[in-house]
């Protein structure tokens, strides 16, 4: 989850570091650091905090001269944020230096018998073994080196490294945690994400596992762990430059909420051709389609969220069984995939170490793995059997919203493109289900361009508030589930969801005066079994709030606030209903001061374990 930037070239290296780092202090924040080879010596700077620390410490970067560098944005794993801890880490005679993403397992192992060959450590992190372990290697030869501590080291790691002795050329290892090289006409880079290079060069080569990159100012190789060349196609990225940028916003996460109806239409015009939904990437006939038996969706986080929401409207549409699994438990249960089970993983980043994990199992049991996935050329995207990308573009914010949007609207394409395949749904309540389907990216529009003012309003309200609930049933308990994590993400507020029926089976005894309740009604059987509900925890004393649809007025009656969505089929409405609890958090985060681009402990692109 930590940021890594790399370069080498004819510019100084270390303004150009700190504006790759700029770019990917999502992926970590609490410390940054830089190792500048100025010809003679490898030169560290590295302190915990911001980024802008860094910035100031270095006077943007030119107070360390050079023309080859690497840079590091940590999210702390092994060790507190300390300046000691930084990256990057160095030898004894400060002759390697080493930034990395990932964890290193079997640490504890290196690290003793390092200690009994008289090693000493600084730090209390995993990473120092890895520089420590190359100067023990080293003996001239780096790529060698760097070949037999990736046969010693267990777990996942993306480094970026480089020698005193070797002040032309940059190396780069990666293993199961992201990284990609850069080519432009004044350098080369690596990184961990493609926003960190991407107002330098849109020219880039993804590595694999187990390979190794060379660098330098004119060359660019590729080897494989046995130290064997290798040639790798050059691609472009095709992202524009601005939709890495704020926009005038001021934080990433409200233009990513803004920018949620066109990433929604992209996901979906596509894949509607003469009324008719084809997911050309599927690869599935029509005959594997009716002849599934299970499906597994697999994920963490608010991605897990998305897979609840597929469970009910795949199971009600297709009526195919759906098992949704934490992708971080999927593999301890051993879990039981036979033939005619798909396994669909989802992730924005399609790096996220658990699912990655999960398809891995999968596909050694033999059973087809589909990727939802947003990043294109991302390790799930190369390794899962088939891929429906979600074109959400760049999502910056920790807290996903766009990213989530588009993982909604392919579920909502699986389901139906299942369920007509199957004759589980009629033509006619199929052809309805397109029109709303379509209608979907203007409706989430009309939230944003009538709602923003009155979200701030209730924002307002509920800045002071110490513990939440958010209840639903249904879809509006998978709803309920987003809306509590985005607020206890941003706003640090205790925040829990339940299906509405399971508040009188414990949690309700948490409800005291002033507890904040949000209740969630878009499914038109159910309103009234919620409403009661929020009776229940109103005559208790919370505050509730409703998300509901338009003409739902009993519901404002058992309500200290109303939030109205417009009117779609039953099976969408978390796509509507989602917004303003996006918007809630966003603003009562904003109203405790707290920056929500990176909100505490937690970083984008959960790369380990």
């Amino acid at each position: 989850m930590c940021g890594i930037v790399g370069y080498i070239g004819k510019e100084q290296a270390a303004p150009l570091l700190l504006e790759g780092l700029s770019k990917l202090e999502y992926r970590g924040y609490d410390s940054a650091g830089l190792a500048i080879h100025n010809g003679t010596d490898v030169e560290i700077s590295k302190c915990k905090g911001r980024l802008k620390v860094l910035s100031d410490l270095t006077e943007g970067g030119a107070a360390m001269q050079g023309s080859l560098g690497i840079g590091h944005t940590r999210w702390a794993t092994h060790g507190a944020p300390s300046d000691t801890n930084s990256h990057p880490h160095i030898n004894a005679n400060s002759s390697i230096a080493v930034v990395h993403n990932g964890i290193i397992e079997n640490y504890l192992k290196i690290k003793n018998r390092l200690l009994e060959k008289g090693y000493e450590f600084q730090s209390q992190t995993d990473t120092e073994v890895v520089v420590q372990l190359l100067d023990s290697y080293y003996k001239g030869d780096a790529l060698a080196a760097i070949a037999k501590v990736m046969t010693k080291l267990d777990g996942s790691y993306a480094l970026g490294i480089v020698f005193k002795d070797r002040p032309e050329e940059l190396f780069a290892v990666r293993k199961d945690s992201p990284l990609i090289v850069g080519v432009s006409e004044t350098g080369k880079f690596i990184a961990s994400d493609v926003p960190a290079i991407l107002k330098q060069t849109r020219d880039v080569y993804y590595l694999e596992n187990g390979e190794i990159v060379r660098l330098t100012r004119n060359e660019v190789n590729f080897y494989n762990s046995d130290l064997e060349p290798i040639e790798k196609e050059m691609k472009t990225v095709q992202w524009d430059i601005s939709a890495a940028e704020k926009g005038g916003y001021k934080h990433f996460m409200l233009k990513e909420i803004h920018e949620q109806p066109k990433a929604v239409r992209d996901t979906i015009n596509p894949r509607i051709r003469n009324n008719d939904i084809v997911i050309d990437e599927l690869n599935m006939s029509e005959e594997d389609i009716k002849n599934l038996k299970k499906i597994f969706i697999v994920a963490c986080g608010s991605a897990y969220h998305v897979g609840m929401t597929g469970k009910y409207v795949i199971e009600d549409l297709a009526r195919i069984p759906v098992e949704v699994d934490m992708a971080s438990e999927f593999r301890y249960r051993n879990p039981i995939l036979e033939e005619g089970t798909l396994t669909i993983i989802i992730s924005q980043s399609g790096e996220t170490a658990d699912s990655l994990a999960a398809l891995r199992e999968a596909k050694e049991k033999g059973v087809k793995v589909l990727g939802i996935i947003n990043v294109v050329g991302s390790s799930i995207a190369r390794e899962a059997d088939n891929v429906m990308y979600t074109w959400a573009g760049p999502e910056i914010a920790v807290a996903t919203t766009k990213a989530y949007s588009t993982q909604l609207a392919a579920m909502y394409l699986l389901a139906m493109h299942f369920a007509k395949v199957r004759g589980t749904i009629s033509g006619e309540q199929f052809d309805h289900m397109l029109q709303d389907l379509r209608r979907i990216p203007d409706q989430i529009q009309s939230i944003l361009d009538n709602g923003v003012s009155k979200l701030q309003y209730i924002a307002s309200h509920y800045v002071a508030v110490k513990d939440s609930f958010f209840i639903g049933r249904g879809v509006d308990y998978t709803t309920a589930l987003e809306g509590s994590l985005k607020l206890k993400e941003i706003s640090y507020i205790h925040s829990e969801a339940f299906p509405a029926g399971e508040l009188k089976h414990g949690p309700i005894a948490l409800i005291e005066e002033g507890t904040l309740v949000a209740a969630l009604l878009t499914q038109e059987d159910l309103y009234k079994k919620t409403i009661s509900n929020m009776v229940e925890v109103q005559s208790r004393g919370a505050r509730v709030l409703a998300i509901t649809n338009e003409g739902n007025e009993e519901a404002a009656k058992v309500s200290e606030m109303a939030i109205y969505i417009p009117n779609t089929d039953k099976h969408f409405t978390t796509s509507l209903s989602v917004i303003p609890l996006q918007l809630l958090s966003y603003y009562v985060a904003v109203g405790k001061g707290f920056d929500v681009d990176k909100p505490r402990n937690l970083a984008k692109s959960v790369t380990v374990e």
